[in-house]
């Protein structure tokens, strides 16, 4: 009797996820394997097998569903929450990765390579020529996409719910004005913005504060963006944006300086670095705000899939190790502001304009671009909803010489 797809797969999956398997999994052959009453794996091609078999975990997943080698029927927060939370439980009792590659040279062929969307950088880690490539590989997708997700203001980053029903521009203002404030931003304040993105933080912060903003990018389309939205709305004596790395940043400090979601890109090797730059930069007395992605001990880096399609080289870590580095970097930390189940929330908002938006979205970037998306907006959320990661505004001051910090003695924020 010939055996079945489902029958050569299944001692596999569950030698990895266990005899219970979480999900069904059907494949192009007609058989399946798995309870019903679940989200259903649709495995389309014996490449995804390839795949899988080569990455074992979530980057051949990945690559597989990017593709669209593989699908998902029904909820696919809800499979991947099943898959991961078993890979975990599991993880002592999986077969070795010699034994698996083993299997998938002998049953399914040799690796494939990458899919399109997969970055490609070149140059040693965290050369300014690379940097400049996995800033262009996520930021440079283009400005109308960002346009079909993101809230009005274009504010890539935690927003702040007074509630999770908020809508999603009212927390954005709410976070920006949060971020002002715990500066003590006044009018005729001098701000650096490092890492500005589409000037989200820079606009509002002249708008509304009257400060006088300096903003940087590495990516060519959000300094072109910011340049015509700052025309548009006759704020160009108190917004500037210049299109270079924070290395280098010279001249005189500023009153007040801000980093939103930035820090993740600088690599661990070069946080120090990026620490001093940012104390350096600020008068003595004055106020930095940090606002930054954060991993648990166990789950280091930006993970296979985030590094791979996302943001290549990027890197986390808890944030206790951050707070030690922005102190070694001359710093002194005053306030450490969780905000994990605010990005639950966040992401949650542009997924359900994402999807509402799948169409445009396709049109735009191609359904492997579109995909890979999908994919990590939903495991972006999980992330952060599982605790898996976190994001906090770390508020620190650059001490005077007699050690006056120049803080309220009563928190107004």
């Amino acid at each position: 009797m010939t055996s079945t797809l489902a029958d050569q797969v299944t001692p596999i999956a569950e030698a990895l996820l266990g005899p219970d398997l979480p999900i069904r999994i059907e494949f192009w052959d007609g058989s399946a394997t798995g309870p019903q009453g679940v989200p259903h794996l649709i495995v389309r091609s014996p490449r995804a097998l390839r795949r899988l078999f080569w990455h074992p975990g979530e980057l051949g997943l990945a690559q597989a569903y990017v593709t669209g080698e593989i699908d998902v029927e029904g909820d696919l927060a809800d499979g991947l929450r099943r898959v991961w939370k078993r890979a975990r439980e599991r993880d002592s009792a999986r077969p070795g990765v010699a034994d698996l590659l083993a299997l998938a040279s002998r049953s399914f062929g040799k690796p494939l390579p990458p899919p399109d969307s997969q970055a490609r950088l070149r140059g040693r880690l965290h050369t300014f020529g690379r940097d400049r490539e996995a800033i262009a590989h996520h930021y440079d997708l283009s400005n109308e996409f960002y346009g079909l997700v993101l809230d009005p203001r274009m504010a890539y980053s935690c927003a702040y719910f007074a509630d999770p029903e908020q809508s999603l521009e009212q927390a954005q203002v709410a976070k920006l004005d949060l971020v002002c404030r715990k500066l003590g931003l006044r009018p005729g304040d001098r701000l650096l913005d490092v890492g500005c993105g589409w000037g989200s933080l820079s606009i509002h912060a002249a708008q509304v504060y009257g400060a006088r903003v300096s903003g940087i990018t590495l990516s060519a389309q959000q300094a072109a963006f910011v340049r015509d939205r700052v025309r548009s709305l006759g704020l160009t004596d108190l917004v500037t944006v210049h299109l270079m790395d924070y290395r280098e940043l010279e001249g005189e400090p500023y009153d007040a300086v801000a980093s939103l979601e930035m820090g993740e890109h600088v690599g661990q090797a070069n946080y120090l670095t990026y620490g001093e730059t940012l104390c350096r930069m600020v008068v003595p007395g004055g106020r930095v705000l940090v606002q930054q992605m954060s991993r648990g001990a166990e789950h280091p880096g930006g993970g296979a899939f985030i590094e791979a399609y996302i943001a290549p080289d990027m890197h986390m870590r808890p944030v206790g190790e951050t707070v030690a580095l922005l102190e070694k970097a001359g710093l002194e930390v005053r306030d450490v502001h969780a905000l994990r189940e605010h990005y639950v929330w966040t992401v949650k908002a542009w997924y359900e304009t994402f999807e509402k938006r799948w169409d445009e979205v396709v049109a735009l970037v191609g359904e492997e671009m579109a995909r890979v998306w999908r994919l990590y907006l939903v495991g972006g959320g999980l992330a952060f909803e599982e605790g898996r990661m976190g994001v906090d505004q770390i508020l620190a001051v650059r001490p005077t010489p007699g050690a006056m910090s120049s803080m309220p003695p009563i928190r107004d924020f």
